[in-house]
């Protein structure tokens, strides 16, 4: 079993650097990288919440399909399985991207480097391949201030690196609502990488199905990456990368209080309406690095991808011959690819610094078409049927992002990092469906802000360090958010302003025999959140909605001892409020932000050696969730355990693991999500009872 006081994980140069890396003979006390090559990386040393989850931690008996099964132990991280695979997780990390109704909002979300978040702040987990993932770094606080758009927090995944011997693992999952999953995957060199002509590759395929555990909820899910490393000669090295996801999934949209109450399987418009969406992605990358001299690093990543999504909504008839409807059918196709370019200087300026200075280019394409869902049938409408066109623009968005990052070791104790990136967004909007009583909703905007940030460490012993950090962040709205004016009036809502915040976090990070403590409390003052104005007509529009606040704590424990057990456990506390005229009136300052639980505690205890039997059971725990801005409705608390246990065998260049486990073991119900202000009252999205799950995988060594 690892031990956790040495435990590393690598941050690829993709990610903008906010921790820059000093002379050679430093570089293992420090930790966030800025070089395009995964490097080592120390929790400990990192002046910032930071959690790092191994990717053979997130696949020990688990379904390896959703990242809602594996990142309980991340502490500021609310992350919950809608038993949706039309409309993806719900994340947010400190309540940001909490009123997200579909895919990801308010975090930057990277995968080996290339953005699973476009450029107007909206992204999706669906593309992330959880069976060869390397690990899942997740940042907290001021420095994700550095990602810019849509800077809550960032994760980012990074695939596994290919290394010798050549292996090839095929892997199967069975479990409850007619659930199962297949998963293939190669991996191995050519060399140790260090000369000219060596090569590393790992590949990687699965197939997802189920039933669903509520009515009209089965999904079918294929999904593909592949990374392949080339050492060009001493000082070079090219990455490629690849991606590929097609999702097919029905939707058994949100129930009301009393519909969750009497059945929480029901879909009652599921069927009806014949509610579903297609998704299919396709991205590749290349990521080119070169070390000018000892002191100097360039890195180069470039990527392009598409993305097609078809969904069939819930939208009766009648608010769909509203002229300024866009129909109950969604029919999109976006286009995306950037660049990122950096330079790192590695020197000494009274004292030992750092510089690293980058441009990063990207830009969307977006065609986007509405049409009613629905045929007339001898005078009845037939629903889930592509009707009349009822929308059709093209949407272009890009940002130019440059960014200036140091840092400094002003004593043997004492390190300032300080940065600053320079972040400009531009939306423009074309209108081709103009008819009567839907007028011209062309438009463009543009938003630009400065966003410093710095931090001080200083390490009271080589075990424990103290960290300050304030930074200042911005979120834009979306296309989505821009596309319908609050007035009724023609025109993109160019009123809406994007959200700006200040973070100011202190933090403590002790390491504790083979273990690290970590805690941080933090605040986060917010202006021009972004919420819903309204929502009728099957338009949505939305509003800026003044000050609000974020204050919270956050302590997690991860422990090895006595060799081969493992106590995980995180607590989160987070007080998110209004603080101005949400609601129009004086009704709602002072309620909760919907969506955000008060606190979240996760504790896991483990054995794992590395060959025999292995058992582990985890207890989670999520306070009440307000469902609207009023506060008029909420999800209760609920508490929920889980058993697995498993046999790992060895057999030379054999290896095999078979394992069992139990979620929701004592059949509680709750509600797993909800849908935030959603406009019939409908917020509730319920997550299974007592399910099973058993897996198998095989894995040969080409010794």
């Amino acid at each position: 079993m690892k031990v956790l006081a040495a435990r590393r994980a690598a941050l690829p140069a993709l990610l903008l650097p906010f921790i820059a890396l000093p002379d050679a003979a430093a570089a293992d006390e420090q930790t966030l990288i800025v070089t395009a090559s995964p490097q080592p990386v120390s929790e400990l040393d990192t002046p910032a919440a930071i959690s790092v989850v191994d990717g053979d931690d997130m696949r020990r008996a688990t379904p390896r399909v959703n990242l809602s099964e594996s990142l309980g132990a991340v502490p500021g991280l609310q992350v919950q399985n809608r038993q949706n695979y039309a409309q993806d997780l719900q994340l947010s990390i400190r309540g940001f991207g909490s009123r997200s109704t579909f895919g990801v909002r308010g975090i930057r979300l990277y995968v080996d480097g290339i953005p699973a978040t476009m450029p107007d702040g909206q992204g999706q987990t669906s593309n992330i391949d959880i069976n060869s993932i390397e690990s899942v770094d997740v940042l907290r606080g001021p420095f994700s201030a550095l990602y810019g758009n849509a800077s809550g927090g960032v994760m980012n995944i990074t695939t596994e690196t290919g290394r010798e011997p050549a292996t090839i693992e095929a892997s199967s999952y069975y479990g409850s609502y007619g659930s199962w999953r297949y998963g293939l995957k190669a991996t191995g060199a050519v060399g140790d990488g260090s000369h000219a002509g060596d090569v590393n590759y790992a590949v990687s395929a699965s197939r997802f199905a189920t039933q669903g555990y509520r009515d009209h909820s089965s999904a079918r899910k294929n999904l593909a990456n592949a990374k392949l490393g080339v050492r060009i000669d001493d000082v070079s090295t090219l990455t490629l990368l690849f991606n590929s996801v097609d999702i097919k999934a029905n939707d058994p949209g949100g129930l009301s209080w009393d519909e969750w109450r009497s059945d929480p399987q029901q879909s009652p418009r599921g069927d009806q309406y014949s509610t579903r969406k297609d998704i299919t992605q396709t991205q590749a990358g290349v990521r080119y690095e070169r070390q000018l001299s000892e002191r100097d690093d360039l890195n180069v990543m470039m990527y392009a991808g598409e993305r097609q999504t078809t969904q069939y909504q819930s939208i009766p008839r009648g608010p769909q011959l509203n002229p300024a409807s866009a129909g109950g059918v969604i029919d999109l196709a976006r286009y995306y690819q950037g660049i990122d370019t950096r330079w790192t200087h590695r020197g000494e300026l009274l004292v030992p610094v750092s510089i690293t200075t980058g441009l990063d280019y990207e830009n969307m394409s977006e065609q986007r078409k509405g049409y009613q869902n629905f045929v007339m049938n001898n005078g009845v409408p037939d629903y889930g049927q592509t009707g009349a066109l009822r929308r059709d623009e093209r949407n272009l968005m890009w940002n130019l992002d440059p960014y200036l990052q140091s840092q400094w070791q002003l004593t043997d104790k004492l390190t300032l990092d300080a940065g600053v990136r320079y972040s400009s967004v531009w939306f423009d909007s074309n209108d081709h469906y103009i008819a009567p009583g839907n007028g011209d909703d062309s438009g463009d905007a543009s938003y630009r802000k400065w966003l410093p940030v710095s931090s001080l460490k200083y390490a009271l012993t080589d075990a424990w360090n103290l960290y300050a950090s304030a930074g200042c962040g911005f979120e834009t709205p979306t296309i989505n958010e821009l596309s319908y004016r609050p007035d009724n009036q023609s025109g993109l809502n160019v009123a809406l302003q994007p959200a700006t915040n200040e973070t100011v976090e202190i933090g403590s990070k002790t390491r504790i025999g083979n273990g690290l403590l970590s805690a941080a409390l933090f605040q986060t003052d917010t202006d021009n959140e972004i919420v819903v104005a309204s929502s009728s007509g099957g338009r949505t529009s939305y509003k800026n909605a003044g000050k609000t606040r974020r204050q919270g704590a956050e302590l997690s424990l991860d422990q090895q001892f006595a060799e081969n057990w493992r106590l995980q456990a995180a607590w989160t506390w987070l007080d998110a409020t209004y603080r101005s005229n949400v609601c129009d009136d004086a009704s709602c300052n002072g309620n909760r932000i919907p969506g955000i639980a008060r606190n979240m505690g996760y504790a896991s205890l483990g054995y794992a050696p590395e060959t025999g039997w292995y058992a582990g059971s985890d207890i989670r725990y999520m306070g009440d969730i307000m469902a609207n801005d009023e506060n008029t409705a909420a999800a209760p608390s609920w508490t929920v355990v889980g058993l697995n246990t498993g046999y790992k065998f060895d057999f030379g260049p054999w290896k095999m693991d078979l394992f069992g486990r139990i979620d929701n073991l004592f059949d509680r119900r709750y509600v797993g999500s909800v849908i935030v202000n959603e406009a019939n009252g409908r917020y509730y999205e319920p997550a299974p009872g007592r399910n099973y799950g058993v897996g198998l995988s095989v894995a040969y060594a080409f010794m």
